[in-house]
């Protein structure tokens, strides 16, 4: 699949392919951004395309790219099953439990979880 805006739920999203470039740091969230800048609410990555530093807290990555999305006012949603990374990880629970109450960042299983949330 490619990258297409679609309405889910209402909402305008950008829902991101499961092939291509891996996500690794800020100029990748920038180039996001503006694909879905104007036509988009809402970016829905796969977990999959994340570069690994991005769940290892510690890194920074994470807060660089969290950052940018927050900065141009687009909410972001990391679709996919992370549980074996939030069960190695204490502080990439407490990020997704934190995330998941607000409304900017959102971690799901799937598209259907999304739209759930997005209809909620």
């Amino acid at each position: 699949m490619t990258d297409v805006v679609t309405e889910r739920a209402g909402v305008p999203v950008l829902v991101v392919g499961e092939e291509g470039p891996g996500i690794a740091g800020p100029q990748d969230a920038l180039d996001l951004i503006g694909a879905a800048f104007s036509r988009a609410e809402v970016v829905a990555v796969p977990a999959s395309r994340f570069d690994e530093r991005f769940f290892a807290l510690r890194t920074g990555v994470a807060g660089e790219i969290l950052q940018k999305f927050v900065n141009y006012r687009l909410r972001l949603v990391v679709v996919g099953d992370i549980s074996a990374r939030t069960g190695a990880s204490t502080a990439l629970r407490d990020l997704v439990r934190e995330s998941n109450r607000g409304s900017q960042v959102w971690f799901v299983s799937d598209l259907a979880e999304l739209d759930a949330r997005l209809a909620g």
